[in-house]
């Protein structure tokens, strides 16, 4: 029978393949670029393909770190015992704190990638667990930790923990030669530094002085020797010694994001392709030479540096860690030893600058192992025209 088509059926039927397009469009875009009323977003932030890494810095995840982080974490009398133990988040957030947003990826055939961030094995049963970040101790020596990059930046101000530090520890500070810095406060400086920093896999009296075996037919080239760095602090258990669950000292240790903060742009780093084989199986050698955007090779166990203060070269009061251009040591740091009036007088600035002048191909190694490469900037040769007095 033949039926004559009205409008009301016109309208129905236009009415539903709205409808189902709506609901594609709904349900088959990835949840990141959905909004909370179900409609695309106009400029979706990029995100790692397949869901197997959780990113930060997305739109959508910029929430109060609580909202996902319980602190302290079931498990924080477990990853660390005894008296070591301390209230703490070490474990990775609930299901519960991803599926609200993410039950199209989570539901996504057997293996979910998403289960991959948290999981060894990624599957909706309850796997075993990649170690949490932190401690990093623990996380730093796992599969997935080796090749980790975190989100964050630490924000420490040096400048607010130099008197409370130093007085804590003054008495015991080892720092006796202060060549280059005068009064209470410069000494107090150096008194503090000692305690959080201390050359890492130092030489001392051993005849192997590379950190690792380097090649056979090294010759001239370069291969990292120890004593290059200093340690960092890397653990809650230094902070919470003060900013502790019991002290009531600000930031409280649940205050996530008063330390931690998003990553800025970070500048290049004088490191070479080979780095990691050259600091073997240390993450922290690793992430500190990455760090290093001014001298690749400075090692801080030379015989030359390392009875010099920390002040010579940096301005610790100023550094705050999450800045990276308030960590940079400046040329006018170096010039003081390394630049002469002329080369005849053994700077070895002055000696690198004449043949990079002479030979745009030569590579500075004196100091860098890639920025060596590049023209020489411009502040170097500023700094050898003020130690020749012009």
């Amino acid at each position: 029978m033949n039926r004559r088509i009205g409008k009301r059926d016109v309208r129905i039927w236009v009415g539903s393949v709205f409808a189902c397009a709506f609901l594609t469009i709904f349900l088959y875009l990835p949840a990141d670029r959905v909004n909370a009323v179900g409609e695309p977003e106009a400029s979706p932030t990029p995100r790692p393909a397949k869901y197997s890494q959780f990113d930060h810095s997305t739109k959508q995840h910029r929430a109060d770190c609580a909202t996902c982080h319980k602190f302290p974490s079931k498990n924080w009398n477990k990853v660390r015992t005894g008296d070591a133990a301390f209230p703490d988040i070490t474990e990775y957030p609930s299901h519960s704190s991803c599926v609200k947003c993410h039950a199209q990826q989570f539901f996504r055939g057997p293996r979910p990638m998403i289960c991959s961030i948290c999981h060894s094995v990624a599957t909706p049963r309850n796997a075993p667990r990649h170690p949490f970040p932190n401690p990093r101790e623990t996380f730093d020596k796992s599969a997935k930790g080796k090749g980790a990059t975190s989100d964050f930046a630490i924000r420490f101000p040096h400048e607010t923990h130099i008197e409370i530090v130093s007085s804590i520890k003054a008495r015991s500070a080892a720092f006796v030669n202060a060549a280059f810095v005068r009064g209470e406060r410069l000494q107090a400086n150096e008194a503090s530094c000692a305690v959080c920093h201390q050359t890492m896999m130092p030489q001392g009296k051993s005849d192997d002085e590379y950190l690792t075996k380097p090649p056979e037919k090294l010759g001239d080239g370069f291969w990292l020797k120890k004593g290059a760095f200093k340690s960092i602090p890397t653990s809650h258990a230094t902070c919470f010694m003060c900013h502790s669950a019991d002290s009531g000292m600000n930031p409280a240790p649940s205050n996530c994001a008063s330390c931690h903060q998003l990553k800025p742009v970070q500048p290049a780093a004088d490191i070479l392709p080979n780095a990691r084989e050259m600091t073997g199986d240390s993450k922290m050698l690793f992430d500190l030479w990455a760090r290093r955007h001014s001298t690749g090779v400075f090692r801080h166990e030379h015989f030359a540096h390392v009875e010099l203060s920390c002040s010579t070269c940096h301005n610790v009061a100023a550094m705050n860690t999450a800045d990276p251009a308030s960590t940079k040591v400046q040329i006018a740091s170096c010039a003081t030893c390394h630049a002469t009036a002329t080369s005849d007088d053994g700077g070895a600035l002055n000696y690198e600058a004449d043949m990079k002048k002479a030979n745009a191909a030569f590579q500075c190694v004196k100091c860098h192992v890639v920025f060596g490469k590049s023209p020489i900037p411009e502040s170097h040769l500023k700094a050898i025209a003020a130690a020749a007095g012009k």
